[in-house]
């Protein structure tokens, strides 16, 4: 499966960057997190996530590895997990721009591959449960970096 998006945080982008390769900050926002273990500090950590897909739920131990960081433009990473009779794969990019002063385009890509009882049994839900785990993900990230809610300006009558 092929996911992709792009989200634009009002920060700049040396803040954003220093937030998304911190896995102890970056983590706090992934939905269905209950550890993290750093394997080789910016290089390999290990989560474990609940993740549900309809009525049926899998707990993933995952390994994830950086495989490029171009700071603060480009990084790029691994992950390998399992769950009983499952297995997840897949390799994520991040590529960071600053289209203004303050404030950062995040663009992304991830490529996973599902193998096992949940691909079989749970297909039919994985695009619509990815699509919300990501939404959510990274409304999170947005918030945490930007700190306080950004409300628009109300236009003068």
């Amino acid at each position: 499966m092929h996911f992709e998006g792009t989200l634009r945080i009002l920060a700049p982008r040396q803040k954003v960057w220093a937030f998304l390769t911190d896995p102890e900050a970056v983590t706090q926002c992934a939905p269905g997190l209950e550890t993290l273990e750093i394997l080789a500090p910016n290089e390999k950590f290990r989560v474990v996530t609940a993740v549900g897909f309809g009525t049926i739920k899998a707990r993933f131990t995952t390994d994830v590895e950086w495989l490029g960081l171009e700071p603060p433009r480009l990084a790029q990473m691994k992950f390998h997990g399992t769950a009983a009779g499952s297995a997840v794969d897949g390799a994520t990019t991040m590529t960071l721009s600053e289209p203004e002063a303050g404030t950062t385009e995040l663009a992304w890509s991830a490529e996973v591959g599902l193998a096992g009882t949940l691909a079989s049994v749970a297909s039919r839900l994985m695009g619509g449960v990815a699509k919300k785990l990501t939404d959510a993900f990274f409304a999170k990230v947005r918030k945490k970096i930007q700190g306080k809610k950004v409300q628009a300006k109300k236009r003068k009558k």
